[in-house]
């Protein structure tokens, strides 16, 4: 399925009442979950651990 059939699905499924900006909000959500997605799957991810230490060293 191509990008465009994907975001027309996201967009049938939503409301008749849903705003441009509602529509928006959707699309940019689901860009950020698949980039993120996409990092899981190619290794670029933090342990919960590490990021627990990176986290103590910021809020210290």
């Amino acid at each position: 399925m191509s990008i465009k059939e994907l975001v027309l699905e996201l967009i049938k499924a939503m409301p008749d009442t849903a705003s441009l900006e509602d529509i928006m909000a959707e699309l940019y959500f689901r860009l950020k979950v698949d980039a993120g997605l996409q990092d899981l799957e190619t290794g670029r991810s933090l342990e919960h651990d590490q990021v627990k230490q990176r986290l103590n060293k910021w809020l210290s």
